[in-house]
Formats: C-alpha cells, structure tokens, sequence
C-alpha cells in the first residue's frame, strides 16, 4: 500500500473514534479522497481509450485483475450505493443525473458479479468520458455528506429495512460474488461504511489501477526508441516505471500531464516540425517550450542532454547515461 496514503488513512481512523477529533477526521478523510481521485484524473486525461479496456493482469488473484475502465465503476457504483441509499436516503447519482444512460453501460451493478472476458467487454461499453464525470458528481456528493455527518451519527446501524431496500434496488446482483455486499454493508454501522467503502476501498482500487497503468506502460515502450522528444532517456529518467513515453500514446512524462490537452509542448512541436527531436531543431538553444521553460528548474540540463546527442548521437549519449547511473549507485551502496 503507497505509504503515505496508508499513513493518511491510519490517521484518519484514529481522529475518527473520538468526538473531539471527528471534524479533523473528516477533513484528513476529504483530503486522502482527493489524492486518490487525482490519481484517476491523470489516467483518464492521459490515456487513449483503449487503454480502459485492457487487462494485462488477466487470470490473477487482486484487483489488478480487472480494468482501468471497471474500476472507476466499481469504486463509484459501490460509493453511490453505500450513500444514497443507505446513509442518505435518497436518490443515487447514477440515476438522479441521467448518467445511467450517459455512460451506456449494461448493468447498473456494482459489478462484483462480472468476470474475466466479461469485464473486458463490459469496459469495451462504457463512455469513459461520462464515466468519469460520474465518478467525480459521486465523490463531491460523498464529501458533502461527509461534512454534514454528526459524531453520535456515526453509530446509526442498518436493519432488515435497508437489506431489502438494497436488494429491491436491482443494484447489487443476485450472484454470489455479488450478493455478499448487502449483509456486509448492512452489518456496519455508518462509521464502519466511512472505514471501508469511502476511504480503504479507494485506496486498494486506486493502487491496482497504478498497477494496470504501470504495466501498460511498460508494454507501451517495448522496441520503442527510449529517448523522449526532448532529449531526456526515459530509460534513465525517475518516472519511467509508469510513463510510456511520449513515442506511444500511453505519454504521462510530467509535462504531458501538466498540460490541458495532456501534451507536452516540446512532443507536439516535434511532430509538426516532422523532427525526431528537439536535438535536431535549429531553434533549440533558444527555446523555452515544455522542458525548457526557463521555470523548471532542470531546464538547462535538459538542453544540454539535446546538445550533447545533437553533437555525439543518440547510443554515445545512452553509453553516458549508464557509466552516470551506475557511479550513482556505486556511491549509493557506499553510503549504506
């Protein structure tokens, strides 16, 4: 589990058991919810559709196992659930904002019930554009329920009433990899719900994600010329286990995701220069475009990266990069 998320949310559970913290609670639990949907804001806006539908850890034991497009779904559908119908009372936002024919997805299950080929196909469905508006209309409806929640609250309980309701609702299928979810949820109470759905399941769905996005990278770059537009190695670069390079269309180097349309400046110039890079453009002792903005801190090292293959090629400067990197860890193993 990523350390610090892990951290946000043990703290959270301890502010949660007292009266006197439970407002820091909440606002320590609204805060690891936004880094969580961050990481799913840069994946939507930076991958290709296809993307959503793939599943490269098919046929294993995790989460992983599923797709990038399945577990926005899940996560939302099952937060929506937990909500509205049991802690809110009133309508889900599925279907209160039309987005149940929005997304144009086949089911309106939590989705637990769906597997192997199936989850794929159903990813293959659904408008990732619409989905993701839904994910994001569920978790700023969940944080103002949040905020609006009472200490002595926290120990309302759910009965019969509730199970019924959920299983009337058509929302939790009747499989059995599915059906589970109603006594489960029904026997906690409504900090039991905030302890799991709206903050460990998050989590442990948002690392699987980072896990399928990682590995679609890696595949990504497979045969493709490791350094990026601008000069910098991806094989050497801190961000290439989950960046796969602005030669395929799975790009989330930093500058890519930094900019509105999830492009970097320096990658868009280059194509439609018709250039391999900015090592072999005119203007690049001048240019202040993406990487090389006078802004970034590393600007001058990155110009210099593209001087130096402009000048000695593409395998000298890679030969470089690798007597650097193993210095770097020589002097590492030494300071252990």
């Amino acid at each position: 589990m990523d350390q610090t998320w892990s951290e946000m949310n043990r703290e959270m559970q301890a502010l949660l058991s007292r009266e006197a913290t439970f407002g820091a609670a909440i606002d320590q639990l609204i805060e690891l919810r936004k880094s969580l949907f961050d990481q799913i804001s840069q994946i939507v806006a930076a991958f290709p559709r296809e993307a959503f539908d793939r599943m490269p850890f098919a046929g294993a034991k995790g989460y992983h196992s599923k797709t990038l497009a399945y577990s926005i779904w899940h996560i939302f559908r099952i937060e929506d659930i937990v909500a509205h119908e049991m802690i809110a009372g009133d309508r889900q936002v599925l279907f209160a904002q039309g987005f149940d024919d929005a997304i144009r997805c086949p089911v309106i299950t939590t989705g637990n019930e769906l597997q192997g080929g199936e989850i794929a196909e159903f990813s293959r469905q659904l408008d990732i554009g619409q989905l993701y508006r839904y994910a994001r209309e569920v978790a700023h409806s969940t944080d103002r329920l949040l905020k609006s929640l009472d200490y002595d609250g926290l120990k309302r309980g759910f009965g019969e009433d509730t199970a019924r309701r959920l299983s009337g609702s058509g929302c939790v299928s009747r499989d059995p990899n599915a059906a589970w979810l109603i006594p489960y949820w029904c026997a906690k109470d409504v900090r039991g719900l905030i302890r799991m759905p709206f903050s460990r399941h998050w989590i442990m769905h948002v690392e699987a994600m980072r896990r399928i996005k990682n590995r679609l990278c890696e595949t990504a770059r497979k045969g493709v010329d490791p350094i990026g537009y601008c000069g910098l190695s991806c094989d050497h670069c801190d961000l290439g286990a989950w960046c796969g390079s602005c030669r395929t269309a799975y790009n989330t180097c930093s500058f890519a995701t930094l900019s509105p349309d999830g492009q970097c400046p320096n990658a868009v110039c280059c194509r439609e220069k018709g250039i391999d890079g900015c090592y072999d453009c005119v203007r690049l002792e001048i240019c202040e475009k993406g990487f090389y903005a006078p802004a970034n801190d590393g600007a001058n090292a990155a110009k210099g990266q593209a001087v130096f293959i402009r000048e000695r090629g593409k395998k000298a400067f890679l030969k470089e990069q690798d007597r650097l990197r193993a210095g770097k860890n020589k002097g590492e193993n030494v300071q252990k």
